[in-house]
């Protein structure tokens, strides 16, 4: 689903105030209630918001967000994480790219990289770089995950440690404050740790709202990796973390470099 300015804004209002109502909306924006139910019904259609009575709200930190309306929460956000994670990366070097739709954005961004080898169990990823001659890529087997492309379970774990790469690109689908990295499917976790146990560099890559939201699936301690590149972080024990354990914190506020 393509986003207006509008319907941007409002996503934006009901992630920070976790509701939003019709008529609040319709004066803030000068528009008729009727122009705002239907931006509202068109952001519940795409599963990125939750329409209730009077208005809508932003989905529970505890509910994993179908993959379409996950690549259109904090798109901006997450390009710029992006560009900053593939400016680490050199050419001539090998990598994993993990699932998910920040470490797509990395995916971008190395499009005018030279001489990479990109191991990854992304379809998506894959699909993309294929097509790009100065870049071998090397696709996990495995079950396939309808949802998002994403290839899980056993088969991955064993291909990915045959590996010793250079760098690794991972996400998470939440970050709380003890500094767990969490996620919602036990096999993707599992290909998850190989990838981290592979690498000689990780670089974990997810916007600031992954600090609200909540999963039950621990990938691992933010102290296992080496940089962690988000937007800004906002809560203050994981600034703390990193500032303990020596990971580099990149922040690249909202816009892309």
């Amino acid at each position: 689903m393509f986003l207006s300015d509008r319907q941007t804004e409002i996503v934006g209002m009901a992630k920070s105030n976790g509701r939003v109502f019709v008529e609040e909306l319709a004066t803030h924006f000068s528009v008729t209630p009727q122009t705002i139910r239907k931006d509202l019904n068109d952001l519940c259609d795409a599963q990125i918001l939750t329409r209730v009575h009077g208005g809508a709200t932003f989905p529970s930190g505890t509910e994993n967000v179908k993959y379409e309306a996950r690549r259109q929460i904090a798109a901006t956000e997450k390009q710029a994480i992006g560009v900053a994670a593939a400016g680490l990366i050199p050419n001539n070097a090998s990598l994993f790219i993990n699932i998910g739709t920040t470490t797509e954005a990395v995916g971008e961004a190395l499009m005018n990289h030279h001489e990479l080898m990109v191991i990854t169990n992304n379809i998506n990823v894959a699909n993309r770089l294929r097509l790009l001659p100065t870049i071998e890529v090397v696709i996990a087997g495995g079950v396939v995950r309808g949802s998002d492309g994403g290839i899980v379970g056993e088969a991955a774990v064993d291909f990915i440690r045959q590996f010793k790469v250079d760098y690794a690109v991972i996400g998470a689908s939440a970050i709380d404050e003890d500094g767990a990295l969490l996620d919602y499917d036990f096999r993707e976790v599992k290909v998850a740790q190989a990838i981290i146990a592979n690498a000689r560099h990780v670089i974990l890559v997810a916007d600031s709202t992954k600090f609200e939201r909540t999963a039950p699936v621990r990938i691992a301690q933010l102290p296992q990796v080496h940089t962690f590149i988000t937007d800004r972080c906002i809560t203050p024990s994981i600034r703390r973390l990193c500032q303990e354990n020596s990971v580099k914190l990149i922040e690249t506020g909202s816009a892309p470099a």
